[in-house]
């Protein structure tokens, strides 16, 4: 990304800094390695978390006793990786996200049994909470999980999960019934392979990345794979968006730089009336705009960041600030990218194109705009 002063704000130690120029770094060495195919999400998304792993960038997504989680480390990440790959930067975030209940909530034989193997690439993370009439409503969750001996009966569905049907667990919420509405539900791990889980409906969404149905019919899981106490899973979800909701505004904000970059880029190259299209003045003004909600946003997820990092409990304020701006502003920042580009502009395949159908989801998933 051509603008790197952002790195200087008092938010970052030397510390992060060194760790966004080996990851830019590293990034550069991978070309177009990482971009991967729309076409094949599925196998895109499995090789680029076992990459990912390789090279060890998947630690800074699941903490340890000698490695607490760094939220500006994941922000700096997710930025850096989206502004090259969505699916590189998803195929990250799923890995945190997706075993964030268990990074924040799990007992030390949890941890041990699935972390270890997320860091590394080796087992893919998810993270089951939204239904078909319960997406920003996590009070209404209807899948239940009937305690019976040494194990809980699940029953129901969950629908819009990111890495369903290529996850190797699941974190599931259930509804277990020791209160009503939000104090009712209880989170678990649900391996793949456990028989009555099923994938039971692949999603096509305008920007091709894993994403399914899950159901549960009769579906045995050991009272071990509780995660946290009975009755804590709304506090263990909101806990684990509370870390990574800003780290979705911090992928805006790389698609923004990038949509940012592509319109300098193209404006200085693109002759209109004998000139460059930079020098008309409506050109000037979309793009001063646009660097003004970069900087923004940047402020507002590096906020959020430094404030989560400092040891702030709840960020729930600064992390929902965050994730609204960037979010909507970067699909204007694009959309002004597009207009800049002209009929260029929504070619399939073209950088500003992919990236006006990337951001959209991004205004929905791990509450919508309107939520925060």
């Amino acid at each position: 990304m051509s603008d790197r002063s952002f790195l200087m704000w008092p938010f970052f130690t030397d510390a992060h800094r060194k760790f966004a120029a080996d990851l830019a770094a590293w990034i550069e060495s991978q070309g177009d390695a990482l971009k991967g195919d729309e076409r094949d999400a599925d196998g895109t998304c499995k090789g680029l978390v076992r990459k990912l792993g390789d090279a060890g960038w998947l630690k800074h997504s699941v903490p340890n006793a000698d490695r607490p989680m760094d939220v500006r480390s994941l922000c700096l990440m997710r930025e850096h990786l989206a502004y090259q790959s969505s699916l590189a930067d998803f195929s990250f975030a799923m890995q945190g996200l997706g075993s964030g209940p268990i990074s924040l909530f799990g007992t030390g034989e949890q941890r041990n049994g699935y972390l270890p193997a997320v860091a590394k690439g080796e087992k893919i993370a998810a993270f089951a909470l939204s239904e078909k009439v319960a997406g920003s409503d996590v009070a209404s969750i209807t899948t239940t999980a009937e305690a019976r001996g040494d194990s809980y009966i699940l029953d129901g569905e969950k629908s819009w999960i990111s890495n369903g049907g290529i996850a190797d667990f699941y974190c599931v919420f259930a509804r277990t019934g020791e209160a009503p509405g939000a104090k009712g539900l209880s989170a678990f791990i649900v391996d793949a392979a456990t028989p009555g889980f099923s994938v039971s409906e692949r999603i096509d969404i305008v920007a091709p990345h894993p994403l399914g149905t899950l159901r549960f019919e009769s579906c045995k899981v050991p009272k071990a794979n509780l995660i946290g106490a009975p009755g804590q899973g709304f506090k263990i979800a909101m806990a684990t968006l509370d870390v990574f909701r800003a780290t979705v505004a911090a992928a805006a904000l790389g698609f923004a730089r990038r949509a940012l970059d592509e319109a300098l880029r193209h404006s200085s190259q693109r002759r209109l009336f004998g000139a460059p299209l930079f020098d008309l003045q409506m050109m000037q003004a979309y793009l001063a705009e646009m660097a003004l909600d970069v900087d923004a946003s940047a402020l507002l997820v590096y906020r959020a960041a430094w404030a989560k990092d400092s040891g702030k409990d709840r960020v729930t304020r600064e992390a929902a600030m965050a994730k609204l701006y960037a979010t909507d502003h970067a699909q204007q920042v694009i959309d002004k990218a597009v207009q800049i580009f002209g009929g260029l502009g929504v070619v399939s395949g073209v950088p500003v194109e992919k990236l006006y159908r990337e951001i959209r989801a991004l205004r929905i998933y791990e509450g919508a705009s309107e939520v925060q």
